[in-house]
């Protein structure tokens, strides 16, 4: 299912829900009821909680965003330092230079194609997608340099394909979701009396207070689908960012 299909069913069914009540309540009050009767201690707990949980809202975007960052740069870097080893590897004769490309090659294209969405729906790596960039740290520090152009290029190669194992590791380790299980019980239940007190005003049925309860409703849903699709660091479905892998080996996709 499309995250925006998801975004939308989930905001109309929060204006429908609030909406719903909203009406069905208003049937039950009598003639006689003033809602200029409001305790004033209400508004006051409501306007509150409605702070707090605004607090509690932003510092979850900017954990799952932050998440999400380290998580592309670590893509970013494993990648960088796989391109460096093909560039590098120039210096090799062409049998070994064209071995370690190929190898690249073949892990890139696994990463993308097999690896990703194993990522995404499991949380974790595979073991073909280690084997394979075993194969090319193989390749690279399995040759002898033959001169001193070759041997002062040897290091660096080594190093690269170092910096992408551990790019790499730090990939498999931000794969799972970011927010505990806690937090999300305590988002969601926030979100359900937050919107739960805006019945407590005892608001009508007119078009201006049912439009406001609905965006509020509306936003609410938005944020929370805003952190459950930036808790996921690699995305929901898809090897959309996977991009930079395809940006610098073309073949991998």
């Amino acid at each position: 299912m499309s995250e925006w299909l998801v975004l939308t069913l989930a905001m109309v069914a929060a204006c429908a829900v609030v909406l719903t009540v909203t009406v069905l309540n208003q049937r039950r009050v009598g003639a006689d009821d003033d809602p200029s009767e409001t305790p004033d201690v209400i508004e006051y707990m409501t306007m509150m909680i409605g702070v707090v949980y605004a607090i509690v809202l932003g510092l979850a975007i900017a954990g799952v965003w932050e998440a999400r960052g380290a998580a592309q740069d670590d893509v970013r870097r494993e990648a960088q330092a796989l391109h460096e080893v093909s560039e590098r590897s120039q210096v090799y004769p062409a049998a070994v230079r064209d071995r370690i490309r190929a190898d690249i090659t073949t892990y890139t294209h696994y990463v993308v194609i097999k690896e990703w969405p194993h990522m995404i729906k499991h949380g974790d790596l595979t073991d073909r997608g280690t084997a394979l960039l075993e194969k090319v740290r193989a390749d690279v520090t399995g040759y002898v340099p033959a001169n001193d152009h070759e041997a002062q290029s040897y290091q660096p190669l080594v190093d690269q394909v170092a910096i992408a194992d551990d790019a790499r590791n730090a990939r498999g380790q931000n794969a799972g979701a970011t927010m505990p299980g806690v937090v999300w019980f305590g988002l969601i239940g926030g979100a359900l009396v937050a919107i739960g007190l805006i019945f407590t005003l005892q608001i009508r049925r007119s078009g201006r207070e049912l439009l406001l309860a609905g965006l509020y409703s509306a936003l609410i849903a938005f944020l929370l689908f805003l952190i459950w699709d930036f808790d996921s660091p690699f995305g929901h479905s898809g090897s959309d960012t996977a991009s930079v892998f395809t940006d610098l080996f073309p073949g991998s996709g």
